[in-house]
């Protein structure tokens, strides 16, 4: 004769749905908690309101030398002679302009060097050197 046991032979369940509340509340509390552990490098003042206040961001001039050795100023043919007098006007109205130098790969290297020149001879004196970013 075969006697039943009290206990409920049923095997126990994992409940998943309250293990993946867990995980969200546990995800959002390290997310709130690593913005607080960045560092704030300013001093804290309170700065006054203005009704009319805006960043100021300096615009840069992009010069192009396609690889045809064409120049182009912000998408505007520029022959090589009169470089010189549109990078003085640009920097007539503006002091601290900049100029990103952007040449095609396969553009002569002279090619290059010449238009860097004739835009540190009309006074451009903040000049970057545009480059993608190699793939590894």
């Amino acid at each position: 004769m075969k006697l039943r046991s009290m206990r409920i032979e049923k095997a126990p369940e994992l409940m998943i749905i309250p293990m993946i509340d867990i995980m969200f509340f546990l995800l959002v509390f390290f997310m709130i908690s690593t913005l607080y552990m960045v560092e704030q490098h300013t001093i804290p003042v309170q700065l006054p309101q203005s009704a009319y206040a805006q960043q100021e961001k300096p615009k840069s001039m992009n010069v192009t030398v396609s690889k045809d050795a064409v120049v182009l100023i912000d998408e505007e043919k520029i022959p090589l002679e009169l470089l010189g007098k549109h990078i003085a006007m640009a920097m007539g109205k503006n002091d601290n302009q900049i100029f990103i130098l952007r040449a095609d790969k396969m553009v002569d290297y002279g090619e290059v060097i010449q238009v860097l020149d004739e835009m540190k001879a009309a006074g451009a004196q903040h000049i970057s050197i545009a480059t993608e970013r190699k793939v590894r």
